[in-house]
């Protein structure tokens, strides 16, 4: 399997449970832990997952923490 259908799965489950939560805080949080999880598994298919993760997570967080949560 080639990197690109595992990217586009792995870009569409983040989508989908993109930073969960109410607060700023929450949001970093579940976005950080979201975007490491990510960004290891894209980092794994190169031999980088750590710093995948790296910079993964600290995206994630960054945006989880900028976005205001979904009214309904």
């Amino acid at each position: 399997m080639t990197i690109l259908p595992r990217l586009a799965a792995a870009l569409v489950l983040t989508a989908a449970v993109a930073a969960c939560g109410q607060t700023p805080g929450e949001r970093a949080v579940s976005g950080g832990l979201l975007g490491a999880g990510t960004g290891a598994a894209v980092g794994s298919l190169s031999g980088n997952a750590g710093t995948g993760a790296l910079i993964g997570g600290g995206a994630g967080a960054v945006g989880g923490a900028v976005t205001a949560p979904r009214r309904y």
